[in-house]
């Protein structure tokens, strides 16, 4: 780590307080940009096939050479997830949105001048698809950082523009490519991509923090109700010391506080209390009653112990009394004060997409949550920061620590040590394998049987306002506490690789209408749930990490599912293979699934013999 010029003092936060998600307002309009963008990008994006089967004919190419372009896109723009977000952190989500439309528009624009599909591998595949991952993950953080209470609805509306935009990009791309050819439809298609720029402006970084109200004459009255309570219970702290401090403690933390004690110093008798509740006036009331927070060193020890530690950012005037009364508000603050990029992927929620009320956290103590789900980066209270300060990503590439931070916590590898990630990223990485393969070679299949090429390509339409239907109705049906949301999502996925393997028995246009619809359909659940099933086997502590590992196992798998299919269907002269192939590798990631509460059970079983065992070893 390189440090430039000198340190300067993290300013204190006491006057201060973290502005909660509006819940509407600016954020109804990131929405709309969110809805927007999702249309152009995912509507072309699934809509590739019709320009694969055009390529095809114009440059004479097999299916599997062609459908690299595609492979490579989708792979590119998920594999990028990791980085994306890094540059999220520093830069924000309008600045990147913006950046990665240009580079979009930028990929497509010049695919217009390729005389081959090697270079097409480059301007659509690696320019196109690492713009279109500059717009992706933007296009969802954003609406999460103003919604709170109407998340679920707002991200729903937001993704919803997914199976809008490829059902309006199918005939839309059908039509100008009659009518312009393939080049002057991609063209076309380029001047609509850079309408991610406006949409993207839309994104406006949401203020974390304001100046702190003055307190009205009744809320001083509920403080002065609250100390008196504490004084009244540290009375009887002579015959039971250690009870004393604990219900002082749990009774803040009734009231909203952290419920956490952490020993300053070993010898020490003074606790160091973290509370959402008294804020700096709790600091006034320790300067005038000190003792009623003392406590024997062992009481703190031994607390400190059970409650473990979020984080403790010093206050300088607390800490000349020997404690400190740091709000988890105030911890938000002096981090985004800390760090001058945005650090919106500090919040541990950023990338989850559900209702909060799936949140035991945030169903426990909703006023409180928005403070805590801030991750406090390693040097948050060392109180010195430097704009300038450099990280060096495995000691070559420098970046901000904005950008190394969110790096590390999706890169991080150790959570491959989990026995339920590692089934549930198996899985994950099947589904990835089998899921790009209808889009891209529907329309060629459906050219085989003599369907027409406006009818093949409206098939596309029936997958994108199914997939609309589905995500819709299952992300509803998921919020409900009657059912299973792991088994609903398994069973998407289940029937929806049978779904597709057995279309390749379908021999006339209303079968295939019926595939498309159950395709969209059930396909919803993998991407409309995936961050949802994280949270619950993984908890919301670890999403970050998880996505991050997902998506770069999603862009791997992307990478050849198409090409092995179209390999299949050079050889054997039909696409019949290729759809066995990607239906039993949808239906196997479904199934396998069914046995994470086995596992589950395996690892607690596990871990409680390694905890007996660890508590009876002797001690030397």
């Amino acid at each position: 780590m390189t440090h430039g010029a000198p340190a300067k003092k993290t300013p204190t936060n006491d006057d201060e307080e973290v502005v909660p998600p509006p819940d509407g307002g600016w954020g109804w309009a990131v929405v709309f940009g969110s809805f927007m963008i999702h249309i152009i990008a995912d509507g072309f994006t699934y809509t590739l096939g019709i320009f694969i089967v055009e390529l095809m004919w114009y440059f004479d190419e097999g299916s599997e050479r062609t459908s690299w372009i595609a492979s490579i896109m989708v792979g590119v723009t998920l594999g990028s997830g990791p980085i994306v977000s890094s540059l999220v952190n520093k830069y924000g989500c309008r600045t990147i949105t913006i950046v990665g439309a240009l580079i979009a528009a930028f990929g497509l624009g010049i695919s217009t001048l390729a005389n081959g599909v090697t270079t097409l591998y480059v301007t659509i595949g690696l320019l196109a698809g690492f713009g279109f991952g500059l717009i992706y993950l933007p296009a969802i953080v954003s609406v999460t950082c103003y919604f709170e209470k109407k998340r679920s609805f707002a991200t729903g509306i937001a993704v919803c523009g997914s199976g809008i935009g490829t059902f309006i990009f199918a005939p839309l791309t059908e039509a100008l490519i009659k009518t312009y050819g393939w080049r002057g439809a991609l063209l076309i298609i380029t001047a609509i991509t850079l309408n991610c720029i406006i949409f993207g402006a839309l994104f406006r970084p949401l203020e974390t923090t304001r100046p702190r109200r003055k307190r009205t004459t009744s809320e001083m009255a509920v403080e002065l109700a609250e100390k008196e309570k504490l004084m009244a219970i540290n009375e009887e702290s002579d015959n039971s010391p250690t009870d004393s401090a604990r219900r002082s403690v749990d009774d803040i933390a009734a009231n909203g506080g952290t419920r956490q004690i952490v020993q300053d110093k070993p010898t020490s008798n003074t606790l160091t209390v973290s509370t959402a509740v008294g804020d700096a006036s709790l600091a006034r009331m320790a300067r005038s009653q000190p003792h009623l927070l003392q406590v024997p060193g062992d009481v703190a020890g031994e607390d400190s112990r059970k409650f473990g530690s979020y984080g403790n950012l010093p206050n300088n005037r607390d800490a000349e009394m020997g404690m400190t009364v740091s709000s988890r508000k105030g911890s938000t603050a002096e981090t985004r004060s800390h760090h001058g990029g945005s650090g919106v992927m500090y919040r541990k929620d950023a990338l989850y997409s559900g209702s909060m009320l799936n949140i035991p956290e945030y169903r426990a103590d909703p006023k409180g949550f928005s403070g805590s789900v801030m991750r406090i980066p390693d040097d948050a209270g060392s109180g010195t920061t430097n704009e300038n300060e450099k990280v060096k990503v495995c000691g070559l590439i420098p970046c901000s620590k904005e950008s190394y931070d969110a790096y590390k916590e999706m890169m991080d590898f150790g959570l491959l040590k989990d026995p339920v990630f590692i089934l549930f990223t198996i899985s994950n990485f099947c589904t990835s394998i089998g899921f790009n393969v209808p889009y891209v070679y529907i329309k060629d299949k459906a050219l085989e049987l003599g369907i027409p090429s406006a009818d093949a390509s409206f098939l596309l339409s029936v997958v994108g306002i199914a997939n609309t239907i589905g995500r819709v109705i299952l992300g509803y049906i998921s919020d409900k506490p009657w059912l299973n949301r792991l088994w609903l999502y398994n069973g998407a996925l289940t029937v929806c690789g049978l779904a597709t393997a057995f279309s390749a028995f379908c021999d006339d246009y209303v079968s295939l209408i019926v595939y498309c619809a159950s395709f969209g359909f059930t396909i919803g659940a993998y991407v409309g749930l995936t961050s949802v099933i994280l949270v619950d086997l993984l908890g919301l502590e670890k999403l970050t990490n998880a996505f991050g590992l997902l998506l770069l196992f999603q862009g791997i798998a992307s990478l050849v599912g198409p090409p092995i299919a179209g390999r299949l269907k050079d050889n054997l002269g039909s696409y019949d293979a290729g759809f066995y192939l990607a239906g039993s590798m949808i239906a196997i990631s479904g199934l396998m699934l069914f046995f994470i509460p086995c596992l589950q059970r395996w690892t607690k079983s596990k871990t409680k013999v390694s905890d007996v065992s660890t508590k009876m070893a002797p001690i030397h």
